[in-house]
Parts: structure tokens; sequence; C-alpha cells
């Protein structure tokens, strides 16, 4: 039991039950018969029909057409208030008569008050009513009196201020009409009675906008639908809106609407990831086995649920926008294909949940899935990711073309903005270069660009290396030579196996006069016993392991400089010491090297092509019999001490190794054509 509850396993349940919960939180919430469909497209499920009897009423479109038409031409319902008419009248008759500073006769004063009667007989209305019928925008005003309409022309209605201007234009000329307007304060009087009749306004507008909105049709109940196949029509398109919205009326009184749907997702999602958990405890136990690679995978995979959920709610084919073929461009730079496949695949399958046609969507995504693997096999270069972005936005053009003739048996379908939508999604995709640095310092992963960087022999270590120790640098060089081509031969990570072999010996230069490669002459081991000079041979390990530490080497290419000896013994000074002491049990931990062994195919080449080379420049003749001895011989003794037993190197792998090795070291040392001199002698007898 306690087996499976350690925190490994504790670390695995949590981030795949983590992950379950949240891909299930950002999951849009709708009713049951969660339905997506597109005006235009076929139908993707079964035979629908009416659950009862349904009233059909306009569609979206359609009703908002009916509303912007009864805004245009609804006129408002005005009143004349009586009333105030007569009170405004009456008092400025009172003041006007009243007032002993108008010089005026009672004959005068009388024609000053029917002038105000007469401009409110005609009409005075508000300032914005007034506005709207100098624009045209109302040449007639309804009144409504004992139920009956009235239209009332509004050529004649005045605003409070024109109405005054009007009365002060009539009496300009005399002086004492225009002290009397003054003096009573006229304008006061000079109000609007034209005024709207909210409430009956509001009671119309309803009552039109009631009857605009009305069903149009009624579906009984059984009535079919649509079935799977036929095309949305808009007739079609109305009638499924209205069952959608009866569905969600009913929600509440029905458990199924809202729970089931959820359950259904629940178990949806678990076995997708359960998917994605049983492929690599399988077949990629080492990324398994990585709490860092797990958790970029997971958190990959939900932070692009996030982006496809929330861009298919906020926008419009949005879900194509979403740059999917990130995913497996990411993973293929840092594990392998198989896995970002796998990944990618599982994630589309996720991203369908939101989508009104899987099946169209699943193909286009995984026509780009495939050409972004092939087109992305190695990143060295941001040239590649244009490339890739190129290839695979005409491929989600293409795959789109295909599945809208297939739908609709014609070309004319195609949407222009869909073709957009691939450019936006072939945009996003350059960004994956950024990402790629950004998740190697996130997750300690090296990508390809970053080892190509470290191969550059003109780096702060190379260059080093290069003057400290010359004989080195070139055995480096060498074995890098052979083991690149070992690896290709075998499928491994070239550009890894390159790196590493010129980085695996950066600790002999603390002590590089103590390796055969840089001596010249003098031999300093003349000096010291076997002992010593083995503890300063193997000393190039941890040597070289501070020194990529201090450098900040990835942790990738350090596991080559300690694992390209593994456990393996420094024979040369192990058997001096031996033969020095014979029928003496000597311990061989003085000459044996920290380790540990090979982890990798990888690292298993380098140990290879390391002990291969270095053999190869004591050989006296370098004919194909004895390369290919000395290769066998040393590539088998290794294998008898075991020392390749934690690599997942296979026998195939190992005998395509060695005639890689075989035929790379016939042709650094092929035999060369011997030049003749000139011969300076006159030639006898001529």
């Amino acid at each position: 039991m306690k087996r499976f509850l350690n925190s490994y396993t504790t670390m695995r349940v949590l981030l795949y039950l983590g992950c379950v919960v949240m891909a299930v939180w950002l999951m849009p919430r709708k009713a049951a018969n969660n339905y997506q469909y597109e005006l235009g497209k076929p139908w993707a499920y079964p035979l629908l029909t009416a659950p009862a009897d349904m009233p059909v009423y306009p569609d979206s479109l359609s009703a908002t057409l009916a509303r912007d038409s009864i805004d245009a031409t609804f006129r408002p319902v005005y009143k004349r208030d009586i009333s105030m008419e007569k009170q405004a009248v009456a008092a400025f008759a009172t003041r006007i008569n009243t007032l002993d500073s108008v010089n005026l006769t009672p004959r005068q004063r009388n024609k000053l008050i029917n002038s105000l009667r007469t401009l409110l007989e005609d009409g005075i209305v508000d300032a914005g009513t007034y506005a709207r019928i100098r624009s045209g925008a109302m040449p007639q005003v309804r009144f409504i009196h004992d139920d009956v309409a009235l239209s009332v022309p509004t050529d004649k209605f005045l605003s409070p201020r024109e109405a005054y201007a009007r009365i002060d234009s009539m009496y300009a000329s005399d002086s004492d009409y225009r002290n009397a307007i003054m003096s009573s304060g006229m304008s006061q009087f000079v109000r609007p009675n034209i005024i709207p009749d909210t409430v009956r306004t509001k009671q119309l507008y309803d009552e039109v906008m009631q009857k605009a909105m009305a069903p149009i049709d009624v579906l009984m109940e059984g009535t079919k639908i649509i079935d799977r196949g036929e095309m949305v029509t808009p007739q079609v398109y109305r009638n499924l809106q209205t069952y959608e919205k009866i569905v969600h009326r009913h929600e509440p009184t029905h458990v199924n609407m809202h729970h089931y749907p959820i359950a259904g997702q629940t178990l949806y999602i678990m076995l997708v990831f359960g998917g994605i958990y049983m492929f690599l405890y399988y077949f990629r136990r080492r990324i398994f086995m990585s709490d860092r690679a797990m958790l970029f995978i997971m958190a990959l995979s939900i932070t692009f649920l996030l982006l496809a959920y929330g861009m298919n709610e906020t926008i419009g084919n949005g879900l194509y926008m979403v740059p999917f073929t990130i995913i497996p461009i990411l993973i293929v730079v840092f594990f392998d294909g198989r896995t970002a496949f796998f990944v990618y695949v599982s994630e589309i399958l996720l991203a369908m949940l939101v989508c009104a046609y899987p099946l169209e969507f699943m193909f286009t995504q995984w026509t780009a899935g495939v050409v972004a693997l092939c087109t992305m096999k190695e990143l060295t270069r941001r040239s590649q990711l244009v490339r890739a972005a190129f290839y695979i936005f005409i491929t989600y053009t293409l795959a789109y073309v295909a599945v809208q003739i297939i739908q609709t048996a014609t070309i004319e379908r195609i949407s222009p903005r869909m073709i957009g939508v691939f450019g936006i999604n072939a945009v996003l995709i350059s960004f994956a270069y950024v990402l790629v640095f950004v998740v190697e310092k996130m997750f300690g992963f090296v990508s390809s660009v970053t080892l190509v960087e470290l191969s550059d022999v003109n780096s702060k270590l190379l260059r080093e290396l290069s003057a400290e120790c010359p004989g080195t640098f070139q055995h480096s060089m060498q074995v890098s030579n052979l083991a690149s081509e070992a690896a290709h031969r075998i499928g491994a990570n070239v550009q890894l196996v390159r790196t590493g072999a010129l980085y695996h010996d950066i600790g002999k230069i603390e002590n590089p006069a103590f390796f055969t490669e840089n001596q010249h002459g003098v031999n300093p081991h003349d000096a010291l016993d076997p002992y010593q000079s083995a503890r300063v041979v193997i000393g190039h390990v941890s040597h070289g392991l501070r020194k990529a530490e201090r450098e900040k080497l990835p942790s990738v290419i350090r596991d080559f400089i300690t694992q390209h000896h593994g456990r393996g013994k420094a024979m040369y000074f192990y058997n001096t010491c031996v033969n020095a002491h014979p029928g003496e049990e000597i311990d061989p931990a003085p000459f044996t090297y920290p380790g540990p062994n090979p982890q990798t195919r990888e690292a298993s080449i380098l140990m290879m092509a390391d002990s291969v080379e270095a053999a190869s420049r004591s050989l006296k003749e370098h004919t194909p019999e004895n390369i290919a001895t000395l290769v066998d011989k040393i590539i088998s003794s290794q294998i008898s001490q075991g020392l390749h037993n934690e690599s997942t190197i296979s026998f195939r792998d190992v005998e395509a190794v060695k005639q890689a090795f075989i035929e790379r070291l016939r042709t650094i040392y092929h035999a060369r054509i011997s030049y003749p001199d000139v011969n300076k002698e006159p030639v006898s007898g001529k």
C-alpha cells in the first residue's frame, strides 16, 4: 500500500484531478440538448421533433429588423393641454390689465391677449420636438380623442422661443406695445401646450411590438423540426431557436437539463486525460516519471482549453483562431513526435465539446497537426516557424474548402472570413519561437535552438577548450562527428549528441598535460604512481561538472559529462597497478569513475564514440579489418561490463552504431595516393 501512496503517486493523482476539475469548470454551461448549428450548414445530430405544441417566433435577425422598422416609423401620441392654455391666457390678461406702467388702451391690451391666445391655439411644443419638426422627421403628430386617432400637421407648431420671437416681431415698430410686452413678462406665459402623452405612447408601442413579435407559425407536438444531414434553412433556424427557448424555459423542472450534461462532460474529460496518462506511462515512462514534464504537458493542455472555450464564446469562429498546432510544435521540440501528436489529438478531442461541427473541426485540425509535425521535426532556425505557419495556413484552407464542397456541393459558400481566420491563426503560430524560450526558463527544458547555440565553437567554454587543450578539442570534434552519424542511424537526437560530445571532456581544461592528446614529449604521469594518475584522470569528470554548473549548462549536457565513462575503470592505470603488485588483490574502487552509467541512447552512443575514437589513434595500420575488429572489441567489452544496462539502447541499435563507426573511421583513415616527385635527371638514351 505504501508503494502507491508515496509523494510521486500523490502528485500524479492530484495533477490529474486538478486538470479534470479545471477543464469541467471552464466548459461553457448550456442547457440539455446542447446543439451546435449554423445557418446554411447541415444538421449533425439525430432527428429532432417538437416536444409539445410549439409556437414559432421570428428569429433574432427578423426580430431585430422588425424592431428597427417600428422604431423608424412609429409616431408618438401627443395631447393638447387645454387647461394650461386657459390658465396662461387668464394670468397674462390679469397682469397686463393691472399694470399702471403700461401705456395702452383696453383695446390694445386685448389685442396682446388675443395674440397669445392665437399662438397657443396654433400649438407650442418643446424645443426637442420642434427640432424634429424642422428636420422633417415629424410632419404630423397623433392625437387620440375618444379612442379615435387624429393626425394633425405640425407646420404651425412653434417652440416657446420661436413663438415669443413672433410676437416680438409683430409689434417691433410700436414702442408702447414693446414696453407692455417687456413689463408684463409675456415670455413667462408662452409655454408648450402640445405635450407627449407618454402613457398612451408606451401602450401603443407595446401593442405594435407585440404584434410584430407574435408567433408566425405553430409546430404541433411530434412534428419534425430537422433530421441528420438536412440543411439549416432560415425557417428551420427559427424553429431551432424557438425549441431552445422552450427547453430553457422548462430547464429548472428537469434534472437532466443541467446535471446530466455536466456528468457526461466530466466522464468525457476524465477519459481523455486518462488516455494521456496511459500513453505516457506505457510508452513514454521517462516523461511520465518527470514532474516537470508532466506539469508542462498538462498545463499546456489546460491553457489551450481556456483559450478555446473563451474564443468560442466571444468571437464568431473564434475556435479556429486558436493556434492549436503550437502544442505539437512545443512538445516535439522538447520531447518527441509521437508524444506531440498524441497530446495534440487529445487536446482536439477536448475542444470538440464546444464545436458546432466536431467532425469538420477534427479533420481540419488533424491535417494541420500532421503538417506542423512534419515541418517542425527539429527547430533550429526562426525561419522554420515562418515556413511551418505558411504550410499550416495552406493546409487549413484546403481542408476547409474540401469540407465545404462535400457539404454544399458548391464553392459559392466558401467564406473569405474563414480564410482570414486561418491567416490570424498562422500569425499566432509564429509566436511559438518566443514560447520555446519561455518554456525553457520555466521548466528547465532544452530545445534544439539552444543546443545549436551551445554547439557554436566560438562559445566561451569551447574557445577555452580549444586554447588550453587543442588535442582534446580535436578529439571532441571527432567524437561529435562519430556520435552524430550513429545517432542519425538509429533515430536518436542528433543535435543533442553532437552538442554533448563537444562538452563531455571540458574538465580536462584543469590539467591538460595529464592527457595523452595534449602531451608533447613529456608525460607527467611518469612521476606519479597509478593511484595518483587515476585520481587525476578520473577527476576530469568532476572538474567538468563543476565548470558546467558554473557556466549554467543545461542538465542534459551535464549528464553527458558524468555518464560518458559511466562506472567504467581507468584500465591503463588499473592494469599497471595490478602488474606492479602480482599476487595482490587490488581494490578497483580508486580506479573506477563515479558514474552513473549511461541512462539514454544518446549517452550510450557518446560513451562508445569516445572510446572508439581514442583507441583508433593507437592503431598502427588503419585497415578496414583492423578498424572493424577494434570497434567490435571496444563496444563488446563495454556491454560485457554492463555499462549500457541502464540505457534504453537495443542490440539492434548497437549493431547499427558499430556499422556507422566503422564506415566513418574508414573515411577518416582512408589510404592516400603518394604523389611522385618530378624527375630532374635526363632519361638515358633521349
